[in-house]
């Protein structure tokens, strides 16, 4: 009964991936620089001059409360986003290199779940706050 809005007359859509997020931010070449130099993530350019960081088959957009790409979000807010990047390498070799970054740990190593299991994670800041978790499946 409390899905039959849902089932009377309508396809279900097949959604099957994420192609990308957008983080707001206060600085776009420091966002880039960033993602790039600590998280060794390609730059790619698109739709004229913007740019991204490719993570593996989805990308990451930046854009500024001043010149959002429209439509935009309701309430574009630096440092609001929290998201999850799984890497290859050894949370020991990251937590070395994040250092020679100057990059704070904020927490971890710590056990989390993840979307297909147990997580291994450490917990940074970006320059703009958004909380950055970086992930090992175990």
């Amino acid at each position: 009964m409390e899905n039959e809005f849902i089932l009377k007359g309508f396809e279900f859509v097949n959604i099957r991936d994420i192609d990308h997020i957008t983080l707001t931010v206060t600085d776009i070449a420091r966002s880039l620089r960033f993602y790039h130099e600590v998280f060794d993530l390609p730059i790619v350019t698109f739709e004229g001059d913007r740019q991204a960081v490719l993570v593996g088959k989805q990308k990451i957009n930046f854009e500024t409360v001043a010149a959002p790409h429209q439509p935009a979000a309701a309430t574009p807010t630096p440092g609001s986003a929290d998201l999850c990047l799984i890497a290859k390498d050894n949370l020991d070799d990251i937590q070395h290199h994040l250092k020679s970054y100057f990059v704070d740990i904020v927490e971890g190593p710590v056990e989390r779940t993840g979307a297909h299991g147990q997580l291994t994670s450490l917990y940074v800041r970006d320059p703009d706050n958004n909380l950055i978790e970086i992930s090992n499946y175990r």
